[in-house]
């Protein structure tokens, strides 16, 4: 028989949705998004279209902190969500890198 444990959300992690849902507004959507080797990106998208994101160790982890957050809606990129998001010129910038600075 497996014993199952439970996922504790990791403080840090839920200090900055909390602050990200404080600062972008309620309800914040939250899609979970397994990277490889890396973990999971939990991608914040504000009632303000604001975009943000953490990187946790496992789905497990992220659904957590979900959970731990009021103000958090798991969702997916779906029509709604895409069109939620506000990418203003500087973040624009920022994914189109180096060479598109200077």
């Amino acid at each position: 028989m497996s014993e199952q444990t439970a996922i504790t959300a990791p403080p840090k992690s839920v200090a900055v949705v909390t602050a990200f849902v404080a600062e972008h507004g309620d309800p914040t959507r939250a899609v979970i998004q397994y990277i490889g080797n890396a973990g999971v990106r939990l991608t914040l998208v504000g009632q303000d279209g604001a975009l943000g994101d953490v990187v946790v160790a496992d789905v497990a982890t992220a659904e957590a902190i979900c959970a731990a957050v009021e103000g958090v809606q798991v969702s997916e990129w779906d029509r709604e969500t895409v069109a939620a998001t506000v990418i203003g010129p500087e973040h624009r910038r920022r994914m189109a890198g180096p060479r598109a600075r200077g």
